[in-house]
């Protein structure tokens, strides 16, 4: 059994389109959110009680929502509707990508990275389009090939895939297929969100705020990143680790074990 959920609701067109792949390779438990809850990362509920709705089942395909954030899903689902421990746990189609630093306040992210958590093989997929109606038809032969892969090889312990596609563009000659360029193997692109509060004033004499923002990319020389990839046309693969320990640092650090408060 595979299970999937995302952030945008189950009945976006991503998951949708998501559910009619996968279920070629096993049954189908979905539990996702039910309605959009991009940005919640891997935030859980601890103060509402969460509620679980059965929406439809078809041949090898049961759908459940949930009121909750994309990792309550995925811990509800775990918990409440699995039989058995899931294959693998696929988070999105995602309407936007999840390259750079987006991957820390991603609620498809959260998703993966909670299965990674339970030790089950995960994968993110995302597109660089925010359109409800987004094509997602190119995604297809490289999500199968992703699907499998992750299905027959496994995962190496806590990592799990961040997949990122591009927006394809028109060619010039309308006769030749729109491609990507191929596939990238690629770290997280350091970038940085600007300009991320806009203040209004309310007709009945209050101020309000918007969380908006644009984002930079700090290196868009690296080649070896995801935001480049994706600036140019590649499908960007990003193993992704929960353990976020710095290694590199220890080095440095390692005077604070010698500092007196550690003395008693």
């Amino acid at each position: 059994m595979i299970l999937i959920s995302n952030d945008d609701g189950y009945q976006a067109k991503g998951i949708q389109f998501l559910i009619n792949i996968v279920k070629d390779y096993d049954d189908v438990l979905v539990c996702a959110p039910d309605d959009a809850r991009s940005g919640f990362a891997c935030a859980f509920s601890a103060t509402k009680p969460l509620i679980l709705t059965h929406r439809h089942r078809e041949k090898g395909v049961d759908v459940w929502s949930c009121n909750g954030t994309p990792v309550d899903c995925v811990k509800m689902a775990l918990a409440e509707l699995c039989k058995e421990k899931p294959r693998m746990i696929i988070g999105g189609i995602n309407h936007g990508d999840n390259a750079s630093v987006n991957t820390h306040y991603s609620g498809t992210m959260g998703v993966t990275l909670e299965g990674c958590m339970k030790y089950i093989p995960s994968v993110a997929f995302s597109i660089c389009d925010y359109s409800a109606d987004a094509d997602f038809r190119p995604l297809e032969t490289y999500i199968r090939d992703i699907v499998q892969r992750v299905l027959r090889e496994g995962l190496p312990k806590g990592v799990c895939l961040n997949v990122n596609f591009p927006v394809l563009e028109p060619t010039a000659n309308s006769q030749q297929p729109i491609a990507y360029k191929g596939v990238r193997l690629c770290r997280m692109s350091y970038g940085t969100w600007t300009n991320e509060v806009s203040k209004c004033h309310h007709p009945r004499g209050y101020d309000y705020w918007w969380m908006v923002g644009s984002y930079v990319n700090d290196e868009p020389e690296a080649e070896d990143t995801d935001r480049w990839a994706l600036d140019n046309g590649y499908v960007a693969i990003t193993p992704t680790r929960i353990d976020v320990t710095a290694y590199e640092a220890f080095d440095q650090l390692k005077d604070l074990e010698k500092t007196t408060f550690n003395a008693q």
